[in-house]
């Protein structure tokens, strides 16, 4: 009895030890808060998409994650890491870097360059073929049809 409980007290300390990458990884369909988020840690390794309001109440965030957590696993599948940063009072590494006023969706690119800055709700076939119309997701396609061949 003792070992369960203690191998069940080390769970969350061994989650706490991971990056934030291992953890994606792990889940990339889990959604991160902005505030344990550093995006030079992601640069060519996931695609940040990153939503921000004022508040988590805001219709627009409301309305973006039911769009995006509706078909999450095509976001899994181009490397799209997604972002929450909802409380403007905390002035995240996010917050300073991508400068939002209220609602904003930001998606960068693997290279770490911000790609598409949205002021509304975008859905998931919106975004898909914005990231399928970049050059690096260009190569990622041509070398996986290279490697199913």
């Amino acid at each position: 009895m003792n070992i369960v409980l203690a191998a069940l007290v080390a769970l969350p300390a061994a989650a706490q030890d991971q990056t934030v990458l291992e953890r994606w990884e792990e889940d990339r369909t889990q959604v991160f808060d902005g505030a344990e988020i550093t995006l030079d840690d992601l640069n060519w390794m996931a695609r940040p998409l990153v939503i921000f309001a004022d508040t988590p109440n805001d219709p627009r965030f409301q309305q973006q994650m039911d769009l995006l957590l509706a078909d999450v696993d095509q976001l899994a599948e181009r490397d799209v890491i997604l972002i929450t940063d909802t409380d403007r009072s905390v002035m995240t590494d996010l917050r300073t870097e991508l400068r939002p006023r209220g609602y904003m969706m930001t998606l960068i690119g693997k290279d770490g360059r911000v790609a598409l800055r949205k002021p509304a709700p975008w859905s998931v076939r919106e975004l898909s073929r914005s990231i399928d119309k970049m050059p690096l997701r260009q190569q990622e396609i041509s070398d996986r049809r290279l490697v199913g061949q």
